[in-house]
């Protein structure tokens, strides 16, 4: 009967270990962001930097858009229009 209680501590010690692993990642990943900001900031040509950024955001928010907000044809419709198709080449 101790092994479920077992069971029990050591997922919990390990869901501790991950929550740390992930807390210690994400430290490690903002250090890097904030140092490569400040190199940024102390480049001359920042404004330079900062339009082609925005170049670069928007032409990914396209690239987002266009990949999730069109809505492809309907498999049935083109099924359709190729049997129509089909048929007017034959009466051709």
């Amino acid at each position: 009967m101790t092994q479920p209680t077992e069971r029990r501590g050591s997922l919990d010690g390990q869901m501790v270990l991950l929550v740390a692993g992930v807390a210690d990642l994400a430290v490690s990943t903002l250090g890097s962001a904030l140092g490569t900001v400040r190199g940024m900031l102390r480049r001359s040509d920042g404004a330079e930097l900062a339009t082609e950024a925005e170049r670069d955001l928007l032409a990914r928010g396209r690239l987002v858009i266009d990949r999730y907000a069109t809505v492809p044809p309907a498999h049935l419709e083109v099924l359709a229009q190729r049997a129509l198709a089909r048929r007017a080449a034959d009466d051709v």
